[in-house]
């Protein structure tokens, strides 16, 4: 038990280290606010590695602290909203038994789902919705390499989960 408690307060480390990463070096992928999501590459594996729980934890936990870190209340709200909503997806997804780059791609679409929905709500306005279709590119393009990347972490785990 101790040792799963440390593993997974590892991957909450990491999942913070890589947000900070991508919070001060910024990944100009050419389109505004289009960001990798690399700490995303920790919440899948977590997903499959520990569960449900685990994962929703370490993404909370990410999404706050970074939040109080590096932004303001408007910003919390945008990625909490992303994150509840790609999370909530993504254990549905692989309930229904979606490879793990399926889960991940729709884990990337529903955060910017989440987060267009958040604007929407804030500033009163559908108009943020005509950059749905850039943001649903994004999103399946940027869940696919993180799949990708999470698939052979995922594979190589059995030392993690005893």
């Amino acid at each position: 038990m101790a040792k799963r408690i440390s593993v997974i307060a590892v991957f909450t480390a990491l999942a913070l280290i890589f947000s900070y990463i991508e919070a001060i070096i910024p990944f100009n992928l050419g389109v505004p606010g289009v960001k990798l999501g690399i700490a995303n590459i920790v919440v899948v594996c977590a997903l499959y590695i520990f569960g449900v729980k685990e994962a929703a934890g370490i993404s909370l936990i990410r999404v706050f602290v970074i939040g109080l870190l590096f932004g303001n209340a408007v910003s919390l709200i945008y990625s909490l909203s992303g994150a509840v909503l790609s999370i909530a997806v993504m254990i549905i997804c692989k309930r229904l038994k979606l490879s793990v780059i399926g889960v991940s791609a729709m884990g990337g679409i529903f955060h910017n789902v989440g987060q267009l929905s958040a604007a929407a709500l804030i500033l009163n306005s559908s108009a943020v919705m005509y950059y749905y279709p850039v943001l649903f590119i994004s999103g399946i393009v940027t869940g696919i390499i993180i799949g990708i990347v999470s698939l052979p972490i995922i594979k190589n785990s059995e030392k993690l989960r005893s």
